[in-house]
């Protein structure tokens, strides 16, 4: 069973375990008033209720396969989230995924910290052995993050999402342990 109170303290921002005393302040600044530019990123598209949102939380919190962390910003505000999911325990692979909610966060070295520090819990705290995520081939920002983290591109399912009337396709990337390791000591 995993521990509901990990709290990981970077240099701009911490990231926090979801639990759900933040539902009330995890919808509110992601989801009552969705920024079109981060949907358009993220390829969503479903605009969820708060009630989705609730049961969401109820349901993630409770799931061992997966950690779910919200980013906080200097002044105590949510201001995205870094998750860890999909874990296999017996291969020691996951699935990896960040969400900054609004489009001011980005380009301000957020993400990048973000990623950096989930990576960090992912390979040393659960002692994984390849991470791996999905990012659209417009992402471009995405795309450059994730390659100076360390993630390599690793193939891409074409044409695989139809979004705003257009086919993109999706880029598949990972990371493995050894790989962190050296960016780490670089």
């Amino acid at each position: 069973m995993k521990n509901n109170k990990i709290i990981i303290q970077g240099k701009n921002i911490s990231l926090k375990l979801i639990e759900d005393s933040d539902i009330q302040d995890y919808y509110k600044s992601g989801f009552e008033s969705i920024d079109e530019e981060v949907q358009w990123y993220t390829g969503t598209k479903h605009a969820a209720t708060k009630e989705e949102i609730e049961s969401y939380v109820h349901k993630i919190v409770e799931d061992d396969s997966r950690y779910d962390f919200l980013i906080i910003n200097s002044e105590g505000q949510i201001i995205g989230e870094s998750v860890i999911n999909e874990i296999d325990e017996n291969a020691r692979c996951a699935n990896f995924r960040i969400a900054l909610f609004k489009s001011q966060c980005c380009g301000q070295g957020i993400g990048s910290e973000a990623i950096q520090l989930t990576l960090q819990f992912g390979f040393e705290k659960l002692k994984l052995h390849r991470i791996e995520l999905e990012v659209f081939s417009f992402n471009t920002r995405a795309y450059a993050a994730y390659s100076n983290a360390g993630f390599v591109e690793e193939g891409r399912r074409r044409e695989a999402e139809f979004i705003d009337g257009r086919y993109w396709d999706v880029i598949i990337m990972g990371i493995l342990h050894h790989e962190y390791k050296e960016k780490v000591l670089v």
